[in-house]
């Protein structure tokens, strides 16, 4: 698998921030960092995390016309693509928390109507990357909750790969590589690299027993940290306050790669994140945000990706 060289581009996708020139020019941007592939992630939404319906057809969620234009711009500048539709929960709840009874019971939401929405949800967009030629598909995003419904998950990969030829993974979180049981079902083991700085050799080591028990290519489709002093200790929570510092970020990126840099199973990474509408540069230095526009580890990423 060549190394992947990703930004991820354009979250959460709320309905008309995608198919406008301050988007055309954000994904122009984003690819002068010198990157292959990007995902284009965007969210649909359900009332809770007990909410069995999936709703995607109608405001905030993205139109399948910026789907398709978002598609088409990242396959114009010459980047391979993976199309991740995630679910998000409207009263904020984190998705990793969808969560219902078990087994089923009469009269209670249920995992089965759940994972039916689910389904209609991801056999709609895959028919998308399908159509569109997109290289790799995602079929999830940190639902650690449901991860353990292995059966459903299997069902699930085998009728997307009826509709879907390309490259499919799965996003499960951090430090849930080895719970999954169902990684022969996709072609790409991928997770959530947000890892504290200091704890890299551990987590390699870990990671590195999943990758050989099922032998399948891994790269991290999120990794990141936001720009905020401690954020390298705790770079998955976005709730953390800090000053802004420009440097905690860096320091973060750099750490990660030379960590990586020369582990032979590591296939790369979808950094998190780059928004369709930038702020402007100016405001690089007070933004706490995990976006790296203008921002010190901006030029470390770019030399690091010239050089793989």
């Amino acid at each position: 698998m060549e190394f992947i060289k990703g930004i991820t581009w354009g979250w959460v996708g709320v309905r008309g921030t995608w198919k406008t020139a301050e988007a055309k020019e954000s994904m122009k941007k984003m690819n002068g960092l010198g990157i292959n592939w990007t995902t284009l992630a965007f969210m649909a939404l359900q009332e809770t995390a007990h909410s069995p319906h999936i709703q995607y057809r109608d405001e905030p969620v993205l139109t399948d016309e910026e789907i398709y234009w978002g598609i088409e711009e990242a396959h114009q500048l010459g980047l391979k693509v993976c199309l991740k539709p995630v679910v998000n929960c409207a009263d904020g709840t984190w998705r990793a928390h969808i969560n219902f009874l078990s087994p089923d019971v009469p009269g209670e939401p249920t995992w089965s109507d759940w994972f039916k929405s689910y389904e209609n949800y991801l056999l709609h967009y895959a028919k998308i990357a399908e159509e569109t030629k997109c290289e790799m598909f995602c079929i999830g995003c940190e639902m650690v909750q449901a991860d353990r419904w292995e059966h459903e998950w299997r069902s699930l990969i085998a009728k997307v790969r009826e509709v879907y030829s390309g490259v499919i993974t799965y996003n499960c979180d951090k430090y849930q590589e080895e719970r999954i049981t169902w990684w022969d079902a996709v072609d790409v083991i991928s997770s959530s690299g947000y890892y504290p700085e200091h704890t890299w050799d551990k987590q390699i080591e870990r990671i590195e027993q999943v990758v050989n028990k099922w032998n399948k290519p891994f790269f991290f489709m999120e990794a990141g940290c936001p720009s905020r002093l401690g954020s390298a200790a705790v770079p998955n929570d976005w709730g953390h306050q800090g000053e802004a510092s420009m440097e905690e970020q860096d320091r973060y990126y750099q750490t990660m790669f030379a960590k990586l840099d020369h582990v032979p199973w590591f296939s790369g990474y979808m950094l998190w994140d780059w928004p369709a509408a930038l702020y402007n540069q100016e405001e690089a230095a007070t933004n706490d945000d995990y976006c790296f526009y203008g921002k010190k580890a901006e030029q470390t990423i770019r030399e690091y990706y010239s050089k793989k």
